[in-house]
């Protein structure tokens, strides 16, 4: 684990660039505290560089790390968890390995297999190797986008790097807004690669390699999900397949040389993770949660006590603390680590849970993916209710149901609140296509609103539309899966993700993004994954006799925090400071009307636009610090008196 730097083509000869790359790696240093390494082209043409937070093999996984005659160099963040069974199918075709890192297997299947070398790795990693007698750099990044890697390309230099800071230490790569990212944000509360909100710096996209060589860049997609489901096997059958798949899942990911533990929220998919761990052990395992104080709506987002039952369970060393977080000190931190104004309030939580769990491990493992692989947002279920809704006469839909859907009330508050959104969302999309009824389920700014935040900007076809437009499955589930696990999935919930537990310098693994399991997954036909509407329900039956059936048998709750009631409450005097007419006008990119309009409707309960006010005022405290070059604690003084002054 660790972060990587560095540069390629004309400018990599230039004096100076080591002390360039320096500058960099020094950026990301809390991705990789332990060790830092280097490695200048022997002849010309690129300097890789790299942070390392040691996981295995302390002593000899230093990086950069070469092939026998030192022509193939690579640096990796992540973790190689098949590595073993390569390094010893490697070693029978004669290979010599110098040392016993998961990453020196990189360099010798790329001299096996050439640029499809990375296709023979499970893992979550972003990869830089430099291959000096084709003077050709590939960068690969892992299937779903567990690593995040940003590069630019000025005059056919490519530089990269693991977070976006690293390449603003760059003089010719400078901190500008992209217009076009701008509205994507606004619409979806994220950015889909290669897009980013800084102009003229791209994300690579998840299962993708770029190859550059001499000055000339190539991308191709090397995986994806299945696009078609297996209908053979037995409800019975996959029962058993998935729980084989998650067991040796979640052991693989636990291959590690330092203390190790597991997220805990108390829902199904981290129990899950920790009832496999604690199986797989022979020491308790290490938990870590965290809930809110402060209220009924805080209470409704706290789930310890879930967590206490799971924790008892299995006997686990738990560390819990409740807790009521100073946002207004939080917010810059967090979107300084994060660099993408993303609407996502579990980045509070995730901050939180990170920082406790640092203190006694390196290593955490996570249950994010689980609710995309098997079903369980409240959104996969809108084709089930569909053909149900169709039933009901033509003349009450639209004369007396739609007309009604208007006037719900719309919130996260409270679960009669969060129904009512839900019922809210399907009935005025009950009679679109597919395509248009899934983005108003996940969009957090429609057409009309967004038009109203940014009036007279054109139109923008952005990566949610291109995943929906170039979706290929038949099964009406699995092509929402698909969708999520290029958009919502790398964009949202695995860079806050990767990116919040790296700034605490901890690593996080997540065993339902195996790709394996994540094959099987999402080839299971809707009617098994989804019986009779049930919510995760093969998951549950795979996790029988395993997860507490009161776990398997409560409602979902959401990983995040109560951000958008907090709005309404002890947050109002941050909001309206952050999001005043002085501030929208001063920075020009909103108008003004457009956003008090939002604030005013989210108030009233007429739309839930938590997400939506959570980005507008993540863009502008990111604006305040990357454009406009405040410091942290500056932008943290500012937001704290402006919650006084209120």
């Amino acid at each position: 684990m660790c972060g990587i730097v560095g540069i390629a083509g004309t400018r990599a000869n230039a004096p100076g660039t080591l002390e360039a790359v320096r500058s960099m790696a020094a950026a990301i240093v809390h991705r990789g505290p332990d060790d830092e390494g280097f490695h200048v082209a022997t002849q010309g043409g690129a300097v890789l560089g790299m942070r390392r937070l040691s996981i295995i093999d302390l002593a000899g996984g230093h990086q950069p790390i070469a092939n026998e005659e030192r022509t193939v160099w690579v640096v990796c963040n992540g973790e190689i968890y098949n590595f073993r069974a390569l390094r010893a199918g490697l070693e029978a075709r004669g290979h010599r390995f110098r040392t016993q890192s998961d990453v020196e297997v990189l360099v010798h299947l790329y001299e096996e297999h050439g640029e499809r070398f990375i296709e023979h790795a499970d893992g979550m990693f972003a990869v830089a190797l430099w291959d000096e007698s084709r003077q050709r750099l590939i960068l690969a990044r892992d299937r779903f986008g567990q690593k995040p890697l940003y590069y630019a390309t000025p005059d056919g230099t490519l530089a990269f790097g693991s977070e976006v800071k690293a390449l603003l230490r760059l003089p010719f790569v400078r901190a500008a807004l992209d217009p076009e990212a701008l509205r994507e944000y606004l619409a979806m509360g994220y950015a889909s690669a290669p897009r980013t909100l800084f102009r003229g710096v791209s994300k690579l996209p998840p299962a993708t390699r770029l190859v550059w060589e001499r000055g000339v860049v190539r991308l191709e997609r090397y995986w994806s999900l299945p696009d078609r489901v297996d209908a053979g096997p037995s409800e019975a059958d996959w029962i058993e397949r998935v729980r084989s798949e998650l067991r040796r899942a979640v052991r693989d990911h636990m291959v590690s040389d330092v203390p190790i533990g597991a997220f805990l929220s108390g829902g199904i998919d981290s129990s899950a993770v920790v009832a496999l761990m604690a199986e797989a052990s022979s020491q308790p395992v290490k938990t870590y949660s965290i809930g809110y104080t402060g209220g009924a709506t805080a209470e409704h987002y706290n789930e310890l006590s879930w967590a206490g039952i799971v924790a008892r369970r299995f006997g686990t060393e738990h560390h819990e603390i409740p807790v009521a977080p100073d946002i207004a000190a939080l917010l810059p931190r967090l979107l300084w680590h994060v660099e993408e104004p993303i609407s996502d309030s579990a980045i509070v939580t995730t901050w939180l849970v990170a920082e406790l769990a640092a203190r006694s491990v390196k290593v955490i493992l996570s249950g994010v993916g689980g609710d995309e692989l098997f079903a369980g947002y409240t959104r996969y279920l809108g084709d089930h209710y569909g053909r149900r809704y169709e039933r009901l006469p033509g003349w009450m839909r639209g004369r007396i149901i739609k007309p009604l859907a208007g006037l719900l009330p719309s919130g996260r508050q409270s679960r009669i609140m969060d129904l009512s959104r839900y019922a809210k969302r399907f009935l005025q999309s009950s009679d679109l296509p597919w395509q248009a009824r899934y983005r108003l389920y996940v969009e957090i700014c429609g057409s009309t609103r967004l038009a109203a935040l940014v009036p007279g900007a054109p139109a923008v076809a952005d990566g949610f539309a291109r995943a929906l437009a170039e979706e290929s499955a038949i099964d009406p589930l699995q092509r929402l899966m698909r969708v999520d696990a290029r958009t919502q999935l790398p964009e949202d919930l695995l860079l806050l993700t990767d990116k919040v537990t790296m700034a605490t310098s901890i690593e996080c693994r997540v065993p339902f993004l195996d790709h394996r399991l994540a094959e099987a997954a999402c080839a299971v036909p809707a009617a098994i994954k989804l019986r009779d509407g049930e919510l995760k329900h093969l998951l549950k039956r795979s996790l029988e006799g395993i997860v507490p059936a009161e776990i398997l048998n409560r409602g979902k709750r959401g990983f995040g925090a109560p951000v958008g009631a907090w709005f309404k409450s002890e947050l109002r005097g941050l909001r309206d400071g952050v999001l005043s007419r002085t501030a929208i006008e001063a920075r020009g990119l909103l108008s003004w009307p457009g956003v008090a309009q939002v604030i005013a409707d989210h108030d009233a309960n007429r739309e839930d636009y938590s997400d939506l006010l959570l980005v507008l005022m993540n863009l502008e405290v990111w604006c305040r610090l990357f454009l406009d070059g405040q410091a942290i604690d500056d932008v943290a003084a500012d937001l704290h008196d402006r919650t006084l002054a209120a």
